[in-house]
């Protein structure tokens, strides 16, 4: 029979105090979402949507705007994606192998801008110069690059990937892109997939690059530059651009809008899960 533990007790409530803690917020702004005007105005919808309706996300659809905002954060998040894994994969395979004259010099020059960057305003300079304000390349370029996650890459390929592969396939005639497609690659699925999620979970939700590059060109805004345009702003009525409704409490269509733009990243995560955790664990245990 199994020993009582305390502090398996104490462990279990703790994560589920911190589970419910990162749910709750997300059931609130759904059930407003899904409520009618009446009920939020008087503070009466908490877990469950009161009045239940589809009338805010109705007119989410309808907004031209909003929809135009998705497709780009979709296209930015992909292609940053793509991007980022191309590049992380090529610095992070040659900086694994020994045979590598200077990588430990190489290797703490991408660690060092992990303490140490330009600053925003040289980021600005240059992107201005370079003729990328108002430009997609903006969101894309400049943040392509993690060196955080250069260093996950490198050290897992280091500790799956034995040399002794890589050896018995030269042996056979195989180059290094020869290597890199048919066995690095296969065996780095878990880390790759970790990766990816990594890159389009923080490309998904970050806006503040957007704030600084994108002032002129509008219809070049993604999802949660509109969001954060929405959310800051103080009036008590809303307009969307293409439905043209005015709205006594505001509060019902950010909160759709929240929702909207929060789904897609849930709708993903399942289908990648497994090899999240496998590459999370990647390295945690030695034999």
């Amino acid at each position: 029979m199994k020993r009582f533990d305390a502090w398996d007790v104490i462990i279990n409530i703790v994560v589920a105090l911190a589970s419910l803690a990162c749910l709750l917020p997300l059931v609130h702004i759904l059930a407003k979402s899904l409520s009618t005007d009446a009920y939020v105005l008087a503070n009466k919808v908490w877990l469950w949507p009161m009045g239940f309706t589809f009338e805010a996300y109705s007119k989410v659809f309808a907004d031209a705007s909003i929809i135009r905002s998705f497709y780009v954060s979709v296209f930015v998040t992909v292609v940053f994606t793509i991007l980022g894994l191309i590049v992380t994969v090529c610095a992070a395979y040659p900086l694994s192998r020994k045979q590598l004259k200077g990588r430990s010099f190489i290797t703490f020059i991408f660690m060092f801008t992990l303490i140490f960057s330009g600053g925003i305003i040289p980021e600005y300079m240059l992107l201005s110069q370079l003729g990328m304000l108002d430009t997609l390349w903006s969101l894309i370029l400049p943040p392509a690059f993690s060196a955080f996650n250069f260093l996950i890459m490198r050290s897992a390929i280091y500790s799956s990937i034995p040399v002794s592969l890589e050896e018995s396939a030269r042996i056979d005639g195989a180059g290094h892109f020869r290597v890199l497609f048919n066995i690095v690659l296969p065996l780095s699925k878990p880390i790759i997939a970790t990766l990816s999620l990594f890159y389009a979970v923080g490309r998904w939700n970050t806006y503040q690059d957007a704030l600084f590059y994108i002032k002129q060109n509008i219809d070049l805004r993604p999802l949660q530059l509109k969001l954060y345009y929405m959310v800051v702003t103080a009036s008590e009525s809303f307009q969307l651009e293409a439905t043209q409704v005015q709205l006594s409490n505001p509060d019902v269509l950010k909160a759709a809008c929240v929702v909207f733009a929060t789904l897609p990243i849930i709708v993903v995560y399942p289908f990648i899960q497994k090899y999240f955790v496998n590459g999370i664990m990647l390295g945690a245990v030695k034999e």
